[in-house]
Parts: C-alpha cells; sequence; structure tokens
C-alpha cells in the first residue's frame, strides 16, 4: 500500500517487472549507470530548449539584421545601375550626409518646428476625441446615429483638406495642428467609441445594482473596460500625426523637417532629401517605442501585456 509522499520526502518505490523495488528520482534528476545509461525503473527528463526568439535581446539582434539587409539591398540597386543612382543615390552617399545634418543646428530647429506641431495637433486630438467618443459610445442610442458618420469621416485623408486650412488660416501652425487633429483624430474617437461599446453587460448591472453615480460608472466601470482601446489608439495616432503633419509641411510650406525636404528635392539636392526623409523615420520609430513603452505600463494589468511580459 502506497503512503503519501509529504514535502521534502523522497518519492516512493515502485515495483519493477521482477517485484523488486526500484528507486524513483524526482522530475529533472537522473542516476546513471556505469555505462552512463539511466538505470532500469528511472525517469529521466531531458533539459528544456530556450526559444532564442524570447531572449529580449532578439527583436533589437533580428531588427538590426533587418535594416542591414535593407541597406544592402538598397546600395547594391544603386551601384549596380537596377535604379538610377542620380535619382536613388546609394546609402554609402545619404548616411555620411545624414551625418552633417545631425551636426547642424538647422535640422534640429527644423524638427523642433515638426515636434511642436505634432504635439499641438496630437495633444488636441486627445483632448477632443476621447472624451467625444466617451459620449457618443455610452449610450446605444448615440452609438447607433453617429457611428456611420464617424466611419465616413474616419477614412477622408486629411491632406485633402489643405486647400480648406490654407483659406481659413494660409501658411501657418494652425492650418497643420487642424489637418492633424483631423487626421487622427476619428480614428481615436472610434477606438474610444468601441471601447467603451464594448463594456460587458454584466459589469454595467453591477454597477447599477450598487447604485453608482454616472461619474462613478464612468470612473470605475467604463474607463477600466475602455482603456485597452483608448491607450491602442493613442500610439496608433500619434504615428498617424506625425506622419499628417510632415505632409502638411511639405505641401503648405509651413517650417519643419517636410519644408526642407520639399526645399532640397527642389534645389536638386538628392542626397540630402534622402537623409531627411531617413530622419523623419528615426523620429517616427523613437515616438512609436515611446507609445509602445507607455502601453506596456499603464496596461501591465491586462491580459494582453501579461502575455507580452510572458514570452
Amino acid at each position: 500500500m502506497r503512503t503519501p509522499t509529504r514535502p521534502g520526502q523522497e518519492p516512493t518505490a515502485i515495483a519493477s517487472a521482477a517485484g523488486r523495488p526500484q528507486r524513483m528520482t524526482a522530475v529533472g534528476t537522473t542516476n546513471r549507470g556505469r555505462a552512463g545509461a539511466a538505470a532500469p525503473g528511472q525517469i529521466t527528463t531531458r533539459p528544456v530548449r530556450r526559444d532564442p526568439l524570447g531572449s529580449p535581446l532578439a527583436p533589437v539582434v533580428l531588427g538590426s539584421l533587418g535594416c542591414v539587409l535593407a541597406l544592402t539591398i538598397w546600395e547594391l540597386a544603386s551601384q549596380l545601375g537596377a535604379v538610377p543612382s542620380a535619382d536613388v543615390p546609394p546609402p554609402s552617399t545619404v548616411l555620411p550626409t545624414l551625418a552633417e545634418e545631425l551636426a547642424g543646428e538647422r535640422f534640429w530647429v527644423s524638427i523642433g518646428h515638426t515636434l511642436t506641431q505634432w504635439a499641438a495637433g496630437f495633444g488636441l486630438s486627445i483632448v477632443v476625441a476621447v472624451p467625444v467618443g466617451l459620449l457618443l459610445g455610452s449610450n446605444e442610442a448615440t452609438w447607433r446615429a453617429f457611428r456611420p458618420l464617424v466611419e465616413f469621416f474616419r477614412t477622408v485623408p486629411g491632406n485633402a483638406l489643405i486647400p480648406l486650412a490654407i483659406l481659413l488660416w494660409g501658411l501657418s501652425l494652425q492650418s497643420v495642428v487642424f489637418l492633424t487633429v483631423f487626421g487622427c483624430g476619428w480614428s481615436l474617437i472610434v477606438q474610444t467609441m468601441y471601447g467603451v461599446h464594448d463594456v460587458e453587460q454584466e459589469a454595467r448591472n453591477t454597477a447599477a445594482a450598487f447604485r453608482l453615480s454616472r461619474l462613478e460608472r464612468v470612473r470605475w466601470v467604463i474607463l477600466p473596460s475602455a482603456l485597452p482601446y483608448i491607450v491602442t489608439g493613442l500610439r496608433i495616432a500619434s504615428s498617424t500625426a506625425l506622419i499628417i503633419a510632415v505632409s502638411a509641411e511639405i505641401l503648405i510650406g509651413v517650417p519643419g523637417i517636410g519644408q526642407d525636404i520639399a526645399l532640397t528635392r527642389t534645389g536638386g539636392q538628392v542626397d540630402r532629401m534622402y537623409a531627411l526623409i531617413l530622419a523623419s523615420g528615426v523620429v517616427g520609430i523613437v515616438i512609436d517605442v515611446v507609445f509602445s513603452r507607455f502601453e506596456r505600463h499603464f496596461l501591465r494589468w491586462h491580459e494582453s501585456q501579461r502575455r507580452w511580459a510572458e514570452k
């Protein structure tokens, strides 16, 4: 008759085919004979192999390899004549030009103008879009009435309103801010609306049973449920706002890195144009990384972020 194993006690003996008791090793340990093989009746386990892609450095290493591969293809295409080198200079020419731009003061002044316009438009989008989304998504009647209208305006490109912006505010900061708010505000409204509308009915019934006020329901029920949608919408809208701001600078001529790209194209400085394009891409990557960390920090309690942390 087997007796239960107490914490810290050796595993119980099991009977072999010949009736002689054999000692069973604990999981993860092996008692090997003279020849190096496991003794009869013993349980052996293989060491668990860790996935190399699960390492924290894996995204950095793989991302760097992808960038190196893309630059290599670009270099070969330009050097071998697959693309005109006069129109598409190789990275060996563009990267030194980018280094020169980084050492100049004018480049950082232009980056400052672009980030100022991006921050103004993106911040105003948050102030306007999140409350509107909360209002439209919290009621079934407003949800059904305004969702088609919001979905329609979400598909309208922000740059399509450049003539209207110039007509109203001219070549100014206000024009870029207006285009940025229009371009990324609708997507943020949609994210917030769906987040509020996706609140489980059981949670709403519980709030009603506890007689929570309207403000308390928003604070303790609606916002925690809609927060994953809102934060994801903020991360997407942050990149969209930068794209619209740089595009507006190119087309309108407002000071910023977009205006410098347009001027270098007009002046025939192709290598400098590509260097500024790469710089705008780097700014976009930095913004995306910052908001991704922001998302993981404020949603560390959410199931999706816990799964990401376990990988």
